[in-house]
């Protein structure tokens, strides 16, 4: 694998790995603004917090020579934790007995949040002794030098995603190939969203698109599909979060593309912004389901192993009451209401009392639909 074919893509190591650690050391104030994001600003001494946790991030950075090195002593291993402990009330995970460490996997999960889904992916392995993994990331948050270093340091791909199309095209080939070389020759795990961005409906279709790209980037190689499929060892992941602190955003931003013929320019913060409500704020209990290796069987074509990706994705996720209650109210039935008994279901509702009836329908359907592709699964 000739690595400098991907240095401006690949996550930092050896000599970059080091100038980006010194980089952050000396400018405390990074990791500062960081911490600062992570934690809320009412709870009591924040500052004395941020200071604190600063200084205990920059002396940790001391002992960082790869970013395997800083997942595991700053990402997962300090600042996840906290994050979990102040917006999260209960972390689970299931389906690790799938998963070995002696083995790459490539991670194709479904996506809810900007980096969450895969830090938290990444805590999950950690703490079931397997290797941690490197994560795909658009390049549309590495708008800084800093946040590049940030990303890159953690193990973070950059996908190149302002580009003509037929640039586009050729960037996404040597993605995938990046992505199945590291798999291959480095035994280093990948972690991947099943499609363009977050879903903000709810619902976890994935695009067969980025699997026929796999193995298109390999063809000179004269591997057969169902040979690379087998060497990448596709793991199908399923993250749910009880509460999304980003739905009303997510949905005022589908709905607006809607009544604007698709078109939805962001605003120049609104990706920051939408990170940090994601880190901050409350998301109740999160699970993170790790399915079977995509190795049991042959897969003929890229929308065979799509359509069993869905299938995992769908069945495994974790079905929380806010979910159900919201199938059940939207279908006015009263199906899963054992599901929801606990549920202040009044104060659920109550979060949306005030949107625009589309944008209040749209969120509540983003909880709903998980609940449909469970059953339309099961029901086949």
């Amino acid at each position: 694998m000739n690595l400098e074919e991907y240095a401006d893509i690949a996550p930092l190591e050896g000599e970059n790995a080091q100038e980006a650690v010194r980089y952050l050391t000396k400018n405390p104030q990074l990791m500062a603004n960081l911490v600062g994001i992570i934690l809320d600003s009412k709870e009591p001494d924040y500052m004395s917090n941020v200071k604190r946790i600063t200084r205990e991030i920059i002396e940790k950075l001391q002992s960082v020579k790869n970013y395997d090195d800083f997942q595991k002593l700053i990402t997962v291993g300090y600042l996840i934790p906290s994050i979990i402990n102040r917006s999260i009330d209960k972390f689970t995970f299931s389906g690790q007995e799938n998963i070995t460490d002696n083995n790459a996997y490539l991670y194709f999960s479904n996506h809810r949040d900007i980096v969450l889904d895969c830090a938290l992916l990444d805590y999950a392995l950690l703490q079931n002794d397997r290797q941690l993994c490197e994560m795909a990331f658009g390049d549309n948050l590495m708008a800084s030098k800093a946040a590049e270093y940030l990303f890159r340091i953690n193990g973070g791909i950059v996908v190149k995603r302002s580009l003509p199309i037929r640039e586009k095209y050729q960037e996404s080939i040597r993605l995938s190939k990046y992505f199945c070389e590291t798999i291959i020759h480095k035994n280093k795990s990948i972690w991947v969203a099943q499609k363009s961005g977050r879903s903000k409906d709810g619902i976890d279709d994935t695009s067969s698109a980025i699997i026929k790209m796999l193995y298109l980037s390999m063809r000179k190689s004269k591997v057969t599909f169902s040979d690379l499929m087998a060497q990448l060892r596709i793991v199908p992941v399923s993250i749910s979060y009880e509460y999304d602190p980003c739905d009303i955003n997510k949905s005022k931003e589908e709905i607006f593309k809607v009544l604007n013929n698709g078109e939805y320019s962001k605003k120049k913060y609104e990706d920051l912004i939408n990170l940090v409500k994601g880190l901050r704020q409350y998301k109740g209990r999160v699970n993170v389901s790790f399915g079977k290796p995509l190795t049991d069987r042959v897969y003929k074509d890229h929308k065979e192993v799509a359509r069993e990706i869905d299938y995992q994705i769908h069945t495994n996720y974790h079905l929380w009451p806010t979910n159900y209650f919201a199938y059940d109210y939207l279908e006015k039935t009263n199906r899963f209401e054992n599901e929801y008994k606990d549920l202040d279901k009044d104060k659920f509702l109550k979060r949306y009392s005030r949107l625009d009836e589309k944008v209040r329908l749209y969120a509540l359907n983003a909880y709903a639909n998980p609940v449909r592709s469970y059953l339309s699964e099961i029901e086949k």
